[in-house]
């Protein structure tokens, strides 16, 4: 791996066992195919949104045991537009730091990618459920009747809605703030993408009246989503107060406090990306495989929830413990 590759990550660190030694090198050589015909980062975002979406119609359909090998081809393609959005969603970052072609749209842009795939991809689970659960109807002993599968799939689209914006997307959420939180010790504003929702807003408050109203629609959102990270980590907000009150600049912060914010929240990444797109995914693709994708929704709301609050709890912990020692 050469030293343009690693210019083209946010931080080693920051990257799991597969992006770090399979997805990201491979998403290196489309950056720079891309890069020949000075594509924008923004284009390749978009072009993932709409892969990542046609892919809930090959979701939408049963797998083996309903359809056959023609479902299972369906879920196989499924499974092969997902990933195909997910290197381009990875391609868009390392275009961006490869060509100096970043922008606050872009970064937003980048933030909202997850929800385009998902809201239809959630939809088309509940869906198929709907069409297809005589398996889950065997485990609870329930009869297949209308009246009973309306009233289960009314169920599963509640627990979809849970998974989907309570679940997924607060922790995807949580996981993109702590990666920022990482880099702005580990190298500085410049570094990172930390972005607060004061500055969101003055941005927001400051942009012309005749701005295309996607934009502003755009960082209106980014404004709530910063609100977000930041109402779900007060003791690090509490922290960053005390710092910026202290030393004044992140420059300013002495060796040994930056050490022990970098160690702690290192010892936190490896758990933190499994918040992100591979280990979800990988278990998101086995339920669809095995015909039991509303398991999928109980994952995350259960199993993915509990780690989000242990990697939560455990960041705001030290972020306390420090803030306390510097009063």
């Amino acid at each position: 791996m050469n030293e343009q590759y690693f210019q083209t990550l946010k931080s080693a660190e920051t990257e799991d066992w597969l992006d770090f030694h399979v997805i990201r090198p491979f998403c290196f050589q489309l950056a720079r195919f891309f890069a020949k015909f000075d594509i924008n980062p923004n284009t390749i975002t978009i072009w993932s949104m709409f892969i990542g979406a046609g892919s809930a119609y090959f979701f939408a359909q049963g797998c083996y045991h309903y359809g056959g090998v023609e479902g299972l081809l369906y879920n196989l393609f499924g499974i092969f537009l997902l990933m195909w959005a997910d290197f381009f969603d990875c391609t868009d970052g390392q275009l961006a730091r490869m060509t100096g072609k970043k922008s606050r749209l872009g970064r937003i842009l980048d933030g909202t990618a997850g929800f385009v795939w998902f809201i239809p991809i959630y939809l088309a689970l509940v869906w198929r459920f709907y069409q297809h659960h005589e398996i889950e109807f065997g485990w609870l002993g329930i009869e297949d009747t209308p009246e009973n599968t309306m009233i289960a799939t009314i169920v599963v689209l509640i627990l979809g809605n849970i998974s989907g914006f309570l679940g997924m997307g607060g922790q995807t959420r949580l996981a993109d703030y702590y990666i920022q939180v990482h880099l702005f010790f580990l190298k500085g504003e410049k570094g990172s993408e930390l972005d607060n929702s004061v500055r969101q807003q003055e941005l927001y408050d400051q942009m012309p009246a005749d701005a295309p109203y996607y934009e502003r629609w755009f960082q209106k959102s980014y404004v709530d989503y910063t609100k977000k990270q930041e109402k779900s980590t007060p003791q690090f907000q509490r922290l960053l107060a005390v710092l910026k009150q202290k030393y004044g600049s992140v420059d300013n912060i002495p060796a040994e406090v930056r050490e022990d914010i970098h160690k702690n929240s290192l010892a936190l990444m490896k758990w933190n990306g499994l918040l992100t797109f591979n280990f979800r995914e990988a278990w998101f693709f086995l339920f669809c495989l095995l015909d039991i994708p509303v398991m999928n929704f109980i994952f995350e709301i259960v199993c993915m929830s509990l780690l989000t609050w242990y990697i939560n709890h455990r960041h705001e912990s030290f972020c306390r413990r420090i803030a306390d020692s510097l009063k």
